[in-house]
């Protein structure tokens, strides 16, 4: 599902070349659950942005869903994210006039799918989900375990291949980050999704199948 081959990433700042990644290699198959865990700026979120198509690397190759990414053009690289990938945030990022159905709904008004049909959709995932009474609420009027869940709904909502989560449980306490992870894990394994999660936190290593450990840069065993 993922494949990584000797992917380098550099930054400029100012004269000086920063190295971000450095000889990534990586493949994660089609429906696995990996943890990504490493210290502050050791290139976690590098990494996943590689990953999304927002980061072209300074060289290797990034293949996602048998598809090499530097082949898209920008347009292209967009429909490719809006139909592969599903993002899950610290902080939700649910904007706050949206119902929770409108919100599971956004990302197919962007796939142009007929309003009826978006809200059937999202109607289904947060009645899977245990808050088909809270459809009408908005994010204000949820506690933080009913936000995140409507966050991983939405990112569910267009059937994606791919699950990146971003420090997920970071904004909850530890109950609420517990039954986040059994969500995630279920649905990576009933659904087939590949899911990756970055983290600090090593009680949410534990969930996952396999963790993939960055240092300066580096992948480490």
């Amino acid at each position: 599902m993922i494949r990584l081959e000797h992917v380098n990433v550099t930054y400029r700042l100012k004269r000086e070349g920063v190295e971000a990644l450095r000889d990534v290699n990586l493949t994660v198959n089609e429906g696995a659950f990996h943890a990504i865990t490493g210290p502050s700026g050791s290139g976690k979120t590098t990494l996943i942005q590689l990953i999304a198509g927002l980061l072209t690397p300074t060289s290797g190759r990034v293949e996602v869903a048998g598809h090499a990414l530097h082949e898209f053009d920008d347009t292209e690289m967009s429909r490719f994210r809006n139909q592969t990938i599903g993002f899950i945030f610290q902080f939700f990022n649910l904007p706050g006039y949206y119902t929770a159905l409108e919100n599971v709904a956004l990302p197919l008004v962007f796939a142009g799918v007929e309003e009826q049909e978006r809200h059937r959709r999202a109607a289904v995932l947060l009645e899977e989900f245990g808050l088909a009474d809270r459809a009408r609420h908005k994010p204000d009027q949820l506690s933080g375990g009913e936000e995140q869940r409507v966050a991983i709904a939405r990112a569910l909502v267009s059937e994606p291949k791919i699950i990146l989560a971003d420090e997920p449980t970071g904004n909850l306490d530890l109950e609420n980050g517990a039954r986040v992870m059994d969500l995630l894990k279920e649905v990576s394994r009933s659904r087939g999704v590949t899911v990756l999660v970055v983290t600090h936190d090593e009680k949410v290593t534990k969930f996952a199948d396999a963790v993939i450990r960055i240092e300066k840069g580096e992948l480490v065993p």
